[in-house]
This record gives structure tokens, sequence and C-alpha cells, in this order.
């Protein structure tokens, strides 16, 4: 008894949205405290870590040789286990003990969102991170059930809902009633695939090597999802950027000038992957909950909701009316956040249940 007592006034609560190209960390009455991206640097020999989150992003691809840039996940799913546990066990210990003044005992209780699609062996070793990281208890929660319920969607009630999570690394389509997911389908196409389809666009059509950080820039500012829209605007109308990066035949720094069809032109079959997925999702969920999301609408939800035109792009292919959800980036986070208050819905959803550690 003693021990519950410790727990539950020096214990804090976590939501974590572990993602391919960001992780957030939410606290119980605090709100989100850590949102940084899903990197580390460390030394390739000893494997010491030098910079976690927001530092180790100052210092990609300026690293020396004796030292390696490494993001811990890949599509969605842990490839580096041990710098995923490092991230985890950097980001617990700042926002749940950073003076260091707490017992060791008060370890928190953790929720975090995954995709669906991921395997019971990588389930496993997201909640194997977060014990070594110092949780106590870790619960596993689907990444479009929580964005659903972070958006403020009504998932306990017999009416369908239909998100979709586009983030970093997986795109997640899930139609949801009473608590769970009727039907729901998982892509590892999303967000890093747009920026990848640009890059080697520049590559092979203009000559020209740009980084990761500029693709994704050119992405959100020049991007957009509709492509027969962007190759009828006039040449008023239309969108340019200049981008940097290394001509390939000299090998010499150039900079290059992009519009905007030919950056639709590059994302467009990222985009008709998740639309073709998206449609074949709404094909299999009954048709008194295909009733509801058409009148309700479809939620958009993760980085991807922020690309130019997308909403309006799915709406036209779908016949279905769609609407990005409030901060979709927070989505997952603020979903399992707010399960903590809900403990009768944290255990209908649920993936792997929290065990005490």
């Amino acid at each position: 008894m003693i021990f519950d007592w410790i727990f539950q006034k020096v214990s804090h609560d976590l939501a974590i949205d572990l993602g391919t190209a960001n992780t957030l960390v939410a606290v119980k009455g605090r709100g989100i405290i850590i949102r940084e991206p899903s990197l580390i640097v460390r030394q390739k020999k000893s494997h010491q870590i030098l910079a976690v989150g927001n530092e180790a992003q100052k210092m990609l691809g300026k690293t020396p040789t004796n030292l390696e840039s490494v993001r811990p996940l890949h599509q969605g799913v842990i490839a580096d286990f041990d710098a995923a546990t490092a991230i985890l066990t950097t980001w617990i210990k700042e926002v749940h003990n950073p003076g260091g003044v707490l017992p060791q005992i008060a370890r928190p209780r953790v929720i975090v969102g995954i995709p669906s699609g991921i395997t019971e062996v990588e389930r496993r070793a997201v909640q194997e991170a977060c014990k070594v990281a110092g949780a106590r208890q870790v619960w596993l929660v689907e990444e479009p059930m929580a964005a659903a319920i972070g958006s403020g969607a009504p998932v306990e009630e017999p009416t369908g809902v239909l998100i979709i999570d586009i983030g970093g690394g997986t795109t997640e389509i899930a139609a949801i009633s009473l608590s769970g997911s009727v039907v729901k389908k998982s892509i590892r196409h999303a967000g890093h695939a747009i920026d990848q389809a640009i890059i080697q666009h520049v590559r092979v059509n203009r000559g020209l090597l740009i980084g990761e950080a500029t693709a994704e820039q050119v992405k959100l500012k020049i991007g957009t999802a509709d492509p027969d829209k962007a190759q009828k605007s006039s040449k008023k109308e239309a969108k340019t950027m200049v981008v940097r990066g290394r001509e390939l035949e000299s090998g010499l720094p150039a900079s290059m000038v992009l519009d905007q069809s030919e950056v639709a032109e590059a994302m467009a079959p990222i985009i008709n992957e998740i639309l073709v997925t998206v449609q074949d999702t709404i094909e299999e969920v009954p048709p008194e909950l295909v009733a509801d999301i058409l009148e309700r609408g479809i939620v958009l939800a993760g980085g991807g909701a922020l690309i130019p035109k997308l909403d309006q792009y799915i709406a036209q292919e779908t016949k279905m009316p769609v609407w990005v959800a409030e901060d979709p980036l927070t989505c997952v986070v603020r979903g399992c956040l707010d399960l903590h208050d809900r403990p009768q819905l944290l255990e209908k959803v649920q993936m792997v249940s929290g065990l005490v550690n």
C-alpha cells in the first residue's frame, strides 16, 4: 500500500508518440513537454551517445567519420533497439525526474502510440525499450485509435469514424466504432517516402542532389496533392522555390528553381498509393458505417495532413467530406494522454497491456 501511495504522489503519467520522424512526450497535467526529432548522434565504436533530438538534428550530415547519426525507427518500427532505448531514457528522465530528486521507485506509467501493422515481436520491442528506459507500466495503443481520440472523435459510440493518420514512416487508415477498429489498413509509405520521391525526381530530372531537409521544405511550401490543378495553374499562380544542392555532373554547389507542377508529379505515386488504400478501406466498411462516415466526414491526422490540398484531393476522389484535425501533428500523443483519464476505454483499445515492471 505504501508503494501505491508513493506512485500516486511522485510518479507522473506519460504519453509518447514514438514516431519515425519526431517523438512527442506529454505529461498528465502539463501537456506536451517534448517535441523533437527521433534522432541520435553516437560514437561508432563505443556507441556512446553524444546528442539526442534537436541537438542531434543540428549535427545531421556534418558528423566526422568516427560519429554516426542514427534514426532508431524505420517505417514506424524500432530498427535500432539501443538507440531507441537511449532516446526514451533521455526524455523520460528529462520530463519525469529532471533534477534527480525523485526516488527511483517513482517510475512513470506510459502509454505509447504505435502503428497498427507492426508484428508482435515489434510490439514487444517497443514495450521492452520503454521499460528499460525506466517506465513502471507500459500500454501500447494503435496510432489511428489514439489519433481519433486525440481529434475528439466519438470512438465509443455506435457510429462510424474514418481516420487517416499520415506520419513519417507509415500511413494508418481505420474505420472505428464502439471502441474498436472495424476495418484497418497500414502501409509503410508516408512523409519520408514523399521526401525521397522528391529527392529522386530532382536528381534524375534536374541533375541536382538535395538533402532530406530541403525535400521536406519543398513538399510543404510548393508541394500539392493534386497534380492536375498544379499543371493547369497559370504562370502567375504557379508557385516556385529555389533549392540548393550539389550538381551531379560537376560535383560543385548549385541552385535551381523548382515549380509546383514538377513537385506534384514527383509526389503523385505516393499520394495515389495512399488514396488507393483509403478507397480499399472504404470498400470493406459495412454500409451502415459508411453512411455515418459520409455524414461526419473523414478525419486527417499526422504530419502528412499538412500537405497542401491533400484534404481536397481525397474529398474529390472519395466523394466524401474530409477535414483536418486540429493540430494534426499532436493527435496521437494527445489521444494517449487522454487515455490515462479513461481507464475503461484504455482497457478496450490497448494492444499490449501495461504489466507492472
